[in-house]
């Protein structure tokens, strides 16, 4: 007898039903579909993400062994492995990608009051790209190099609770520059990224977009100053200039003034920043360069407790939908984290629900502190195997 909702059926109340409608509709994916709708292809696959299901087969059995769990959790027909293989090969996969782009404006809306160390009321977000490699052999349309292959998930991160504003999934070989003239960049937000992404035509554009950057700067960088600030050399600064290039080529690219600053860091030694922020104070350029490494815990997280390193499908398409139904599935652990006042970290969240994504009880009495206590107090050789 069933007595109560499954966590995963509440999980999924924060599931914006009447978009994912839309998108499907967008791109016909229910056209001639007799048994697996988008609607049950997608629980399938973020039902697997939740519980770690390693491959299709995997996912499949697990189902067919409590088909009135399945039922409640909201899939109605059984899951066939290979229906499920089909549709995440030929559905398109742009109806997850339209659908994250929902969840980003949502989570975006209820994470923008967020702090993130630094005392701005500017927005700030992080610009970085990751490579996920692919066996060559069963994935020969995703070639990097003579060996392997590989796809990037470019990913612009809003540091206000650390939610993806704008995701691609490119080839592997697709320069990360190129993202800089595919994102719409916000009037007075700031773009922090690495060295990868100066090319001072593009960064020129961007400040004219009324957009502010933080890079490093190269070693051969040519230039020559125009004026200076008095900086406090007890925070670690040693300098904060006004320059001008001198290149003959990126004088042209970059025609206007730019702000360079010199830090020393007791780890990496002495650091050089370029911005075209001049109201900034100079301690805050390092401090945000250094939150840029968000980005680079938030592709580490996704990796370790979703699964985008062991793909379901062997097509493009199948490897983006993997993809973006795991970040939709992130997305939807942060809006309901923020929604029910959760204040657990994503990590442990995901632990819990892995565990109990199956068992009745309700999500908020599940996800507080003194309910997470309780359980590993009591069944504490299970849980040890899951504390980190």
């Amino acid at each position: 007898m069933h007595v109560g909702r499954l966590v995963f059926s509440q999980l999924m109340d924060f599931f914006p039903r009447h978009e994912f409608a839309k998108c499907v509709s967008r791109y016909k994916g229910n056209r001639r579909i007799r048994r697996l709708s988008c609607l049950d292809q997608f629980l399938a696959l973020a039902f697997a993400q939740l519980t770690g299901r390693e491959s299709l087969r995997d996912l499949v059995t697990g189902l067919s062994a409590i088909p009135e769990k399945r039922y409640h959790a909201g899939m109605r027909n059984p899951v066939l492995r290979s229906t499920l293989a089909d549709a995440n090969e030929k559905r398109d996969w742009r109806i997850y990608g339209d659908l994250g782009s929902v969840l980003i404006k949502q989570a975006r809306k209820l994470y923008q009051r967020e702090s993130f160390g630094v005392e701005l009321e500017e927005m700030v977000f992080a610009l970085d790209s990751t490579t996920i490699d692919l066996c060559l052999a069963v994935f020969p349309w995703a070639h990097f190099t003579h060996r392997k292959g590989a796809v990037k998930m470019h990913t612009l991160l809003d540091l206000r609770g650390n939610i993806p504003s704008f995701v691609r999934i490119t080839h592997g070989k697709v320069n990360d520059v190129v993202m800089l003239d595919q994102m719409a960049p916000e009037p007075g937000a700031i773009y922090v990224m690495d060295r990868g992404y100066t090319d001072f035509r593009r960064l020129y554009e961007l400040g004219q977009r009324a957009g502010f950057f933080i890079t490093r700067a190269k070693r051969n960088l040519d230039f020559r100053r125009k004026a200076y600030r008095k900086v406090d050399r007890d925070t670690g600064l040693r300098s904060d200039h006004t320059i001008v290039l001198c290149g003959k080529k990126t004088s042209q690219r970059y025609p206007a003034p730019l702000r360079r600053v010199t830090y020393f860091d007791a780890d990496q030694g002495h650091l050089v920043f370029l911005t075209n922020h001049f109201a900034l104070a100079a301690r805050a350029v390092p401090q945000l360069y250094k939150l840029r490494w968000q980005v680079e815990l938030f592709f580490k997280w996704i990796k370790q407790h979703l699964h985008i390193k062991r793909f379901w499908g062997v097509t493009e398409n199948a490897v983006k939908t993997q993809i973006w139904v795991a970040i939709v599935v992130y997305l939807l652990v942060a809006i309901a984290r923020k929604r029910l006042g959760i204040q657990r970290e994503m990590n442990e969240i995901l632990q819990v629900l892995n565990i109990a994504i199956l068992e009745q009880i309700d999500l908020y009495q599940l996800l507080t502190t003194d309910t997470l206590n309780n359980t590993k107090n009591g069944a504490p050789k299970q849980l040890a195997l899951f504390d980190f």
